[in-house]
């Protein structure tokens, strides 16, 4: 399997190079024989990804084979691994990883390319720059980050999976995370094609931002899968530390929310095309960087599971993309004029654009945090780290400000928005947020909560001041624009509502996104109010946190072939009553020389999280950390929104909504708003 696995390797390559070369040799023939090379060109890098399928398939056969005479499953796997643990060896190290990288990118440059007719200028000029990708990508695989690498004599068993691996979401975490990276690079060669070829029209945008929504969704997946395996694994009690390599996923993410957010500007009015085509390169740039942190361990994390002097590729290939892509936009920019201006600042646009400068300010701060040791080390001699306060300090007035430009850009007009119009479409998701901070202020002073003394608590409180007023507006368009086709097709309002999302996917399916934030946020607002209790507990002992008591029934032990454990049991008890018993463990794994790693118990409802570490027994006895979180519940379900959402953005029009109005029928400002919302023609 390593001669099959090192001949599909080198064979791709070939492939991708056929593609590319050729591809630009038809790209500047413009005639009938660049036409045949292109389709030529488009049928290898179509082949290439055959290619290396076959070599992915030919590693975790070795993987399952324990075929340890390959040195990478020496260093990544054992025979006690379980067999799901052994296909996630395919991701899980240096070379494995960039392996993954180019079988999604390849997969990712098939599906484009059977796709071609749908512009086959525009998608073979994007196919070529793929190619240019894939070539990089299979150059490491081939000759630097090898594979398939053999030993020199084989060994009975092999070094084994990383432990913190070794938890079910890794097996769906890593691919989820990395479908978003490299789906980012389709965007990006649809961009750079159009900026090259000076492509007329929108159509290159329309494309550019389903594929960036699909990545976009992975994306959003792979960041809610690796909280919640920080949350469940490292046993910290959080979710979100900062971490240099939780960073550099959320930079990609971050810039590709800019994007999907102006992208309509120039769609509805042609403004920010400048902005929108550097927006993809930026994302896909930081793609590449997030990988480059992620695996050349550049900074210290508990995430960066490899180290290697892979570092200088990457930083190769971020210089070179970079320049391409300036080369090209001084060459072209003239065709990225803008067709309108902004006439005022009481408008959609400029919601849009506020929306953009401070995604791009959150982008540009946690870029900053995360290489400030990079940067400190090569300027002092000295890494020096900016730790959570930091980014919170940093990040939460941001976000906060996001969450006020969401509840408001829907509200708002194209062009120019009345006076009038503010006040109508304002009054009701004000009043009611008004009246949800109000309460909270009552209920957490009767409660014994002086916020006003905790700077956390008062963020608390505005997020859900301001999550109510986004929820609020999302419930208004939705009402305002269902009750126009209720009244215009005589039906109810739960059948005008549907038909209202039907008749706009898009736009209703990022208001569904939008409502999916409002719970991530609530979520996150809940750790101003988290609790932590630790003791030592012997058989019968107990410890209080909040409303709940712990109680120590005994601890166990145990010991199989790929480890070894202690584990507490513990029955659970809130106001006095029984609720269910917990049993916290600590793991040693033993092909990686008993390295430990928590296994928490939590008991969770939608309130909040019971959340138990067993943390050793150094005396004896079960050492136990508490803690409980409230509302983290909310965070899991917000991204399930996010992701249906998007689900629904991606969805085409139904037909558009006609009906008959007589002509002695006076329609109001409002109804005609909401007509247009609805899509109904007068």
């Amino acid at each position: 399997m390593p001669l099959l696995g090192n001949f599909c390797l080198l064979f791709a390559l070939a492939l991708a190079i056929y593609c590319f070369v050729v591809g630009v040799i038809a790209a500047v023939s413009k005639n009938a024989v660049g036409y045949r090379l292109a389709e030529t060109a488009r049928r290898a890098g179509m082949a290439s990804f055959v290619a290396v399928l076959l070599a992915a398939v030919a590693l975790v056969y070795s993987a399952l084979t324990d075929d340890f005479s390959v040195a990478y499953i020496l260093h990544h796997s054992n025979r006690a691994l379980p067999a799901p643990y052994k296909f996630a060896v395919l991701w899980s190290g240096q070379e494995g990883s960039m392996l993954f990288w180019a079988l999604l990118l390849s997969c990712y440059g098939f599906v484009l390319r059977l796709r071609h007719k749908v512009d086959q200028r525009l998608v073979a000029m994007a196919s070529m720059v793929l190619a240019g990708i894939q070539v990089f990508f299979l150059i490491l695989v081939n000759f630097v980050a090898k594979p398939f690498g053999m030993m020199d004599r084989v060994v009975a068993d092999g070094n084994g999976l990383n432990p913190l691996l070794q938890y079910p979401e890794m097996v769906i975490h890593p691919p989820m995370l990395y479908l978003g990276y490299v789906g980012v690079s389709v965007p990006f060669a649809f961009a750079l094609a159009a900026l090259i070829m000076r492509y007329p029209g929108e159509k290159w945008i329309h494309l550019t931002r389903k594929w960036t929504m699909i990545a976009w969704c992975f994306q959003s997946v792979g960041i809610l899968l690796g909280a919640h395996w920080a949350y469940a694994v490292l046993g910290w009690g959080g979710y979100w530390g900062w971490d240099p390599v939780e960073n550099a996923s959320l930079l990609p993410w971050l810039s590709g929310t800019a994007f999907l957010h102006s992208v309509m500007m120039q769609e509805k009015r042609g403004m920010m095309k400048v902005w929108n085509i550097w927006l993809i390169f930026i994302t896909f740039m930081l793609s590449i960087l997030g990988t480059l942190l992620t695996r050349a361990g550049l900074v210290s994390s508990v995430h960066a599971f490899a180290q290697s002097s892979i570092g200088p590729w990457f930083t190769t290939l971020l210089g070179v993309v970079f320049a391409v892509c300036l080369i090209f936009y001084i060459k072209n920019r003239d065709h990225l004029k803008a067709e309108n201006k902004l006439e005022s600042l009481v408008s959609r646009e400029s919601s849009f654009l506020f929306n953009n400068l401070v995604l791009l300010g959150a982008c540009f701060a946690v870029l900053c945090g995360t290489l400030f040791p990079i940067l400190s080390e090569a300027v002092r001699g000295v890494k020096m780290n900016l730790g959570a306060p930091f980014y919170n300090k940093v990040m939460i007035p941001i976000g906060l400000f996001l969450i006020f430009l969401t509840g408001v850009g829907p509200l708002l007009a194209w062009r120019s928005t009345s006076y009038g119009s503010i006040k109508r479409n304002f009054a009701i998701p004000a009043t009611v947020s008004f009246t949800v901070m109000v309460t909270l202020m009552v209920v957490w002073y009767r409660s014994g909560i002086r916020f006003w003394t905790d700077l956390n608590q008062i963020y608390a409180l505005l997020s859900f001041t301001l999550g109510t007023l986004v929820t609020a507006t999302i419930a208004s368009e939705f009402i305002r624009g269902g009750r126009v086709l209720q009244n215009k097709l005589q039906t109810n309002l739960l059948a005008g509502v549907y038909l209202l999302m039907r008749r706009n996917m898009r736009r209703y399916g990022g208001y569904v996104v939008h409502f999916g934030v409002v719970l991530v946020i609530i979520g996150l607002a809940g750790t101003a109010f988290n609790k932590d209790q630790e003791k030592e507990l012997g058989v019968a002992d107990s410890m209080q946190i909040g409303h709940y008591e712990l109680r120590n029934q005994e601890y166990t032990q145990d010991d199989n072939a790929n480890y070894r454990s202690e584990a507490a049991l513990l029955d659970v008890y809130k106001d006095g009553k029984y609720l269910t018993r917990l049993n916290p463990e600590e793991r040693w794994f033993k092909a990686s020389g008993g390295q430990p790693v928590h296994i928490v118990a939590n008991y969770s409802t939608l309130v909040e999280d019971l959340y138990v570490i067993y943390e050793g027994s150094p005396n004896g006895h079960p050492f136990i950390k508490a803690l409980v979180n409230p509302l983290v519940n909310w965070i899991w379900i917000g991204v399930l929104v996010i992701i249906f959402g998007t689900g629904m953005a991606l969805v085409p029009n139904a037909a558009p909504v006609t009906a008959q109005v007589p002509k002695a029928v006076a329609v109001s400002a409002m109804e005609k708003q909401g007509m247009r919302a609805a899509g109904v023609s007068e």
